[in-house]
């Protein structure tokens, strides 16, 4: 699958997670970083759509330990939140 292809799948499955509260911090990581990932990191964010969406916010909330595999730069960025843009 050409990078096209996967970052325009990767989107929709960031923002159609099934919660609106799931879909604002994976799906707005998303739109804010994407642009700048290489094949690792876009290989990152595919694995983590693959966990529980209660993991991946309590992952970037800090309530629970961040497993090794996810742990770094993306991480680190996706715990900031400052990508999460309510409308009101």
């Amino acid at each position: 699958m050409d990078i096209d292809a996967r970052l325009k799948r990767l989107k929709f499955r960031g923002w159609h997670r099934g919660t609106r509260e799931a879909d604002y911090m994976i799906g707005g990581f998303f739109d804010r970083y994407h642009d700048s990932w290489d094949d690792s990191e876009i290989a990152w964010f595919e694995a983590l759509l693959e966990e529980d969406d209660v993991d991946v916010m309590a992952w970037a909330l800090r309530t629970q330990p961040v497993p090794e595999q996810f742990a770094g730069p993306l991480m680190n960025a996706m715990q900031k939140l400052d990508y999460v843009e309510i409308p009101r």
